[in-house]
């Protein structure tokens, strides 16, 4: 039936006869498969921009930063402030279900003030005092050189690691970075490490202009003492970071003297809350895009099955002359079937590629300087899914218009002018 060529003669022959309307007809269903392409990649673009924020950090991570209480706990007034300390350092990882538990001090930031001297170059910069254990909750990677490590925190070294936009800031091009020196706060630091940006949008630039030196070096320096700025803190694989963190925060309540039903004295961000939440609204949008998609490829799949029932109409006679002369039903169903999806996948198919040609441009252009937008693509099972659409549209199309003419008696249409 399908190679047959007398039913591809006069397949072609009704669309050379009615060129506008085929074109037309076909126009829907290019229309439909070419927005479901487009929607599903813009909602990729979307998702892996958004992501992006994500990249190179655990997410079944939680950080935790010490506000202002707001209301009155066993003789503490409101609004009382509160400081973290090594000893909630040290009770924390006693808690079996936490893997890693970091606490990190700052200095400045990449939008303040320079803080940061090299010769005559200055930079604002964000200095961060760390462990090496961070890079278990930030994926940090280097571009050379080496991170600070455990003999730098017992020794209190004066070293520091530096992100790729210090160096733009202070060096030259292709000059020697490790081994040199900078002044951070009037304190001098040999720089051992040069970081490599792994995270998107504004946490990425905190990274590019970030310095880290060894917590124990930082406290001493800059007189910290034994205060804590906040924790980075990282559940082990087999917990819920959401319980890991709610059994955290109840330990520094209680350490701290706060109302266990005061919500404002603890700040604190689970990524892996935040991971799924945005997770299950890309799904929900996904969804709503194939639902879309599908409901516009109807249309003009419905159209294409309005088009074949006229041309059936058209064609009674025809039918007659074949039904008389010992055409099967089947042949009748399969020659207006194979004509429907014919329409259908050529349609689809054009809109399709050009859909993918599309998002392909807009993702060249692009590149990976979009922050909220990146690789607005789609990949090879959205295409077969798109194309088993296709297929299952084109077959729908022409049930109707087919099962019309296997109705017509052949007697009855013969009589038809």
């Amino acid at each position: 039936m399908i190679f047959e060529r007398d039913n591809w003669q006069e397949i072609f022959a009704t669309i050379r006869k009615n060129k506008l309307r085929t074109f037309l007809t076909m126009l829907g269903v290019f229309w439909g498969i070419f927005m479901l392409v487009i929607m599903l990649g813009a909602g990729n673009g979307l998702r892996n921009g958004v992501l992006k924020e994500f990249a190179g950090t655990a997410t079944n991570s939680f950080y935790i930063w010490a506000q202002r209480t707001s209301k009155a706990y066993k003789g503490m007034q409101p609004n009382r402030s509160f400081n973290y300390t090594t000893v909630d350092t040290e009770r924390l990882k006693l808690l079996p279900e936490l893997e890693v538990v970091s606490p990190i001090n700052q200095l400045g930031g990449h939008e303040g003030t320079n803080n940061v001297i090299r010769g005559l170059k200055t930079a604002a910069c964000e200095i961060q005092a760390c462990y090496p254990n961070i890079a278990k909750i930030s994926n940090i990677k280097m571009k050379d050189g080496r991170f600070v490590n455990e003999m730098d925190i017992n020794e209190k070294r004066k070293i520091c690691v530096i992100g790729p936009r210090v160096v733009e800031m202070l060096y030259k091009k292709d000059e020697k970075v490790i081994g040199t020196y900078i002044r951070v706060n009037g304190v001098y630091f040999m720089v051992v490490g040069v970081t490599v940006v792994t995270q998107g949008g504004n946490d990425g630039r905190e990274q590019a202009q970030r310095i880290n030196i060894p917590y124990s070096t930082f406290q001493n320096a800059f007189n910290y003492g034994n205060v804590v700025g906040w924790f980075a803190i990282k559940a082990k694989d087999n917990v819920s970071a959401e319980e890991a963190e709610k059994h955290v925060m109840s330990i520094l309540k209680e350490r701290h003297k706060i109302a266990p039903n005061d919500l404002k004295a603890i700040g604190h961000v689970n990524l892996a809350v935040e991971y799924k939440k945005l997770n299950g609204l890309f799904i929900g949008i996904e969804v709503l895009v194939w639902i879309v998609g599908i409901g516009t490829l109807l249309a003009g799949v419905i159209g294409i099955s309005n088009i074949m029932l006229i041309v059936v109409k058209e064609r009674t006679k025809e039918i007659g002359v074949k039904r008389a002369l010992g055409a099967v039903p089947a042949q009748i169903v399969g020659q207006i079937v194979l004509e429907a999806i014919f329409l259908t996948s050529i349609s689809g198919y054009f809109g399709l590629v050009i859909g993918i040609g599309l998002l392909e441009a807009l993702d060249s252009a692009i590149g990976n300087s979009g922050e909220m937008f990146t690789n607005p693509t789609v990949d090879l099972s959205v295409a077969i899914k798109a194309l088993s659409v296709l297929i299952l549209s084109g077959a729908f199309a022409g049930l109707i218009p087919a099962s019309k003419a296997v109705a017509i008696k052949p007697v009855e249409a013969l009589r038809t002018e």
